[in-house]
């Protein structure tokens, strides 16, 4: 065992075989610099290349050989580094989601900001080119006159230049016709902005006194700054119309001083919001503050899921209790489900916090995203708002963490690592001695569950603020429709109720859930949908193979040619897109503004805020869009909603379904009758008796919940067990079923010996809902268990990754491992 300064370090390396600590010595002039969670360059590998790594342990001893331990060899931004309770969430996803540590840390620090090595190339220092090419083929002829003509190139430099150049890099490295350096660079990096301003030592009267009388343009440099205190060097150049020469004058002389000072990227410089107060609280509200604020007060960890209706001023709860967060010197995390509800938080909270929130999404450039998480790290922000990614801003004093529509899919991240943001806030929460607030109006089976349980403790809202009745909801039975001849996509009650808001200018939002792409066989007479009897699962379709295939038990059938309920031949896939209806409703009326709102609407920057901008400006009369649409989105002359297909999200192949049926009613019916003038909704269904469209259009949450949770309990669905679901995917059918069944038979060995019955555990494997995509072949394998068996499951399936053959395996497929899946698609 050898005494001394030593780091347990992860390097920045996306492979199985490195996800572990590593030990290093730590050199004396280092000793002071590193930390738990500083970012430090190490030599790794058998040519010691140099990589990033994170320190997680700091040790005195090492107990390896002396001859086998390397040094660190330089320290990376020490002012950009994790803290403890930041690594040991890193450390905690990689048990929970069975992820690398490092896919961890990428999570938590802000993307673009991870090094990558970049060779750079350049000619040797005494080559005389002249000579040197009669020596050398035409291509590496033509890369020394490339380096002798740029100084130096990388290697994506001179393949854009040259096809084929990096392969002849080598053999004039080894010629020493040509050097070659490693460099580390970010893909966004801190912008430096010129400041002028002038001497704190020097009055102004001294500083004019040391000047020409004749030095015109030098004294109006000096009068602006006197005028105006310190100036970017742009701004004072264009007010004064002086050149450089003329400042730096003044700064040989010590009259001005430059200094070269960190400018901010601003995703919202433009933003203008007056500043209000807070308002007066409803009897629900204050009762509502009343129950959170002892444990603000005291500092105590606790969960609340607060359930209030749509309109019932959850808003205003979580900008109360963050004014009083702050009082107390703590921080606070908000997080939306949608960007598109980013902006209309980010205007409520700027009104009334001012400069102290920072902005953290997906639609910011990587340098605003950047600048945003500095700010946040450096303390000069006391509250973060943004979509998933913001539950990990790097906050030294957190107090509060809030989720607004805690029952979105959103929060679920589809990448490896699978988190879901409730859970990581749950984690931190604790960490830190926080608040944990969940807000919904229709909160996710599993939090309401919890709340029942006493995990959460539940307050309940059952009030509009303003008072303002619930909109009116009419069911239209779209069966109906088609009897009486109507084919179009909206019925005549719809048509009506349109053409009506029109007159009155009053605004209109059509919605349809987009998660429908997935086709299901549809009876257009009698509405049955075809399940699978084991699960009560819509079938899917693969056309490939002309079957039907059940998700999550693998059952497989073909698709009927006439009903199997009526008998009817009105079998059709079903799907309507957005813009079909844009198209159909700009049709019917032609006078009216209509706009859409959907994935291929905003893929432009700043396209989804003009598109909100102009609908909240009245500028648009009908608005048509996807689930950005669904929640959050406060229009007061907005007094009709239509749903155009409410049971496109019930047919879905999930266990899920009606509960994001019912969320998704429930929501959008809210947008209407916000303001002072009551609202409409129109539901559109071929299935206007399923519980979850009639509880949502009663708006009754707590009847949906008895009857969805009677129903998880039968099936054995969660909050009743826990879920894995493992994707195998790769380019050879043939090899992707035989790693499926190879995986599955490891796994239900283990669980043999672990007493674990394969048969009540093990669903699969069987193709993919998505069978084929980017080429790739996808098989799945579904795991369901007491949610007490988990940590087992997760230690088996963390063993079976590391047996040899399965890393033959995975050197030819992708397996990817999803804990508590939120979708099966």
């Amino acid at each position: 065992m050898k005494q001394g300064h030593f780091a347990e370090i992860y390097i920045n390396q996306k492979s199985n075989h490195t996800d572990r600590a590593f030990t290093y010595q730590i050199s004396a002039d280092l000793v002071e610099r590193i930390h738990v969670g500083s970012r430090v360059m190490v030599p790794f590998g058998r040519g010691n290349n140099l990589i990033e790594g994170y320190v997680v342990q700091l040790r005195s001893y090492a107990e390896i050989d002396q001859a086998h331990i390397k040094t660190v060899q330089a320290v990376v931004e020490e002012e950009y580094a994790l803290n403890q309770e930041l690594i040991d969430l890193a450390q905690w996803m990689k048990e929970q989601y069975l992820c690398r540590f490092i896919d961890a840390v990428q999570c938590i620090l802000p993307t673009g900001s991870t090094l990558k090595r970049e060779r750079v190339y350049s000619l040797a220092r005494e080559l005389n080119i002249h000579t040197a090419i009669e020596s050398v083929t035409e291509k590496q002829q033509a890369i020394l006159r490339l380096l002798d003509q740029y100084g130096s190139m990388n290697e994506s430099q001179l393949q854009s230049k040259l096809e084929g150049a990096v392969k002849e890099l080598n053999k004039l490295l080894r010629k020493k016709m040509i050097r070659v350096e490693e460099l580390f660079k970010k893909d966004v990096n801190t912008i430096k902005e010129k400041m002028i301003r002038l001497p704190e030592n020097k009055s102004y009267e001294e500083i004019l006194g040391c000047i020409a009388k004749t030095a015109v343009k030098q004294k109006s440099i000096l009068a602006y700054l006197m005028q105006n205190g310190p100036t970017s060097w742009p701004i004072l150049k264009k007010a004064v119309g002086v050149s450089t020469a003329i400042l730096k004058g003044l700064e040989e002389k010590g009259l001005v001083n430059v200094l070269e000072i960190e400018k901010r990227r601003n995703p919202y410089k433009n933003l203008q919001v007056a500043s209000n107060q807070p308002y007066k609280l409803t009897n629900e509200q204050e009762q509502a503050m009343e129950t959170i604020m002892p444990f603000l007060n005291h500092k105590q960890n606790r969960m609340f899921l607060l359930h209030g209706i749509t309109g019932s001023g959850k808003t205003e709860i979580y900008l109360q209790l963050i004014e009083i967060l702050m009082k107390q010197d703590r921080d606070a995390i908000l997080l939306v489900p949608e960007i598109s509800l980013t902006t209309q938080m980010i205007e409520r909270f700027h009104a009334r916090f001012g400069d102290q929130i920072a902005v953290l999404h997906s639609r910011l450039s990587l340098g605003e995203r950047f600048d945003e998480w500095k700010r946040i790290y450096n303390g000069e922000v006391k509250i973060a708002i943004g979509a998933r990614s913001a539950v990990f801003a790097p906050f030294r004093n957190l107090g509060m963490i809030i989720i607004d529509e805690e029952h979105e899919h959103s929060y679920k991240s589809d990448y490896s690592p699978k988190y879901h943001a409730v859970e990581v806030a749950e984690v931190r929460c604790r960490a830190n001695n926080a608040l944990l607030i969940l807000g919904s109006a229709t909160p996710s089976v599993e939090s309401y569950n919890k709340s029942i349980t006493g995990e959460y403790q539940l307050i309940q809202m059952v009030s509009r603020y303003n008072f303002n009745p619930l909109p009116k909801v009419s069911v239209i039975d779209m069966r109906e429709e088609l009897q009486r001849g109507n084919k179009s996509i909206f019925s005549e009650m719809l048509y009506n109720e349109i053409r009506e808001n029109l007159k009155r200018k009053e605004q209109t939002i059509l919605f349809l859930n987009r998660r429908g792409y997935s086709t299901f066989i549809s009876c257009r007479k009698c509405g049955f949908v075809v399940k699978c009897p084991q699960c009560e699962i819509a079938l899917t379709y693969h056309k490939n193979i002309h079957h039907l295939t059940c998700h999550y038990c693998g059952q497989t059938q073909k698709p009927p040619t006439t009903c199997l309920s009526c008998g009817s031949k009105y079998i059709k896939y079903f799907g309507v897109g957005t813009e079909q209806i844009e198209k159909v409703a700009k049709d019917y009326f032609p006078s009216a503004v209509v706009a859409r709102l959907d994935l291929d609407t905003t893929t432009r920057k700043g396209s989804m805020e003009r598109i909100l901008k102009d609908y909240s400006a009245g500028r648009i009369d009908l608005l048509i869009g996807t689930q950005m649409i669904a929640k959050g989105l406060d229009f007061p002359n907005v007094t009709l909603v239509g749903i155009i297909a409410a049971d496109t999200s019930l047919n879905l192949p999930d266990f899920r379904a009606s509960e994001k049926t019912f969320q998704l009613i429930t929501q959008v019916s809210g947008r209407a009758g916000r303001g002072e003038r009551p609202g409409r909704v129109v539901v559109q269904t071929y299935e206007p008796n399923h519980f979850a469209i009639r509880h949502a259009t009663n708006s009754n949450y707590l009847s949906f919940y008895e009857q969805e949770i009677k129903l998880r309990r039968e099936f054995f669905y969660p909050p009743f067990s826990s879920l894995i679901n493992i994707i195998f995917s790769g380019d050879d059918e043939g090899e992707v079923i035989r790693a499926a069944q190879e995986y599955t038979g490891s796994l239900k060995n283990y669980l043999h010996k672990e007493g674990i019955d394969p048969a009540q555990t093990v669903y699969g494997p069987a193709p993919a809902h998505l069978a084929k995509i980017r080429q790739n072949f996808r098989w799945q394998l579904i795991i369901k268990s007491k949610s007490v068996d988990q940590s087992r499951l997760t230690g088996i399936i963390n063993s079976i990754r590391m047996e040899n053959k399965m890393q033959d395996i995975m050197r030819r497929i992708i397996i990817s491992i999803d804990i508590n899946p939120y979708s099966m698609l």
